[in-house]
């Protein structure tokens, strides 16, 4: 899917203040435009599935639905919509939950207003958004998943090593 001129986002938080700052801050960049709103993942799923949306940014935490629900069943149901997870939280459970729900993305709210809308442009480029210290946390999980390193990993396949020798 090509990148569109204007992404449309639909914005869901249940908290209208952070509703509205987010689409003054969004809107303000001519590549980003906020069309639709939802206070709980439920209406975010309602919406996102109903009208023309290229993107969704769902808070972790709401009603009915969480964010992270929502972005599982969006990605079941509409796989090409990109998704990215608002959170307040800092925490290694809630980033891993998001990724493995589909999200492109996870956004603290702490630093929403310099990091959304680079987010939204890496999201909508196929690519992820991670704040700093969730890149940490993920290469730290990543070692000690991994052990010792001294594991070797297969570089080329059985055929190309063939084909090579």
């Amino acid at each position: 899917m090509p990148i569109p001129l204007v992404t449309r986002i639909l914005v869901a938080d249940d908290y209208p203040i952070v509703r509205s700052g987010l689409k003054k801050v969004l809107d303000a960049a001519p590549d980003l435009h906020v069309v639709a709103e939802a206070e709980d993942g439920a209406e975010a799923v309602e919406k996102a599935l109903s009208e023309d949306i290229h993107l969704v940014i769902l808070d972790v935490s709401m009603p009915r639905m969480t964010g992270i629900q929502a972005a599982a069943e969006l990605r079941k149901r509409k796989p090409e919509l990109k998704t990215l997870m608002l959170s307040m939280h800092d925490s290694e459970q809630y980033l891993f939950e998001a990724l493995k729900a589909g999200a492109s993305g996870y956004v603290l709210k702490s630093g929403a207003d310099t990091d959304i809308v680079e987010a939204c442009r890496s999201a909508m480029r196929g690519d992820s958004f991670l704040y700093p210290s969730a890149v940490t946390m993920l290469v730290r999980d990543y070692v000690a998943r991994g052990g010792t390193g001294e594991e070797q990993f297969d570089i080329l396949t059985p055929r190309e090593l063939e084909v090579l020798k």
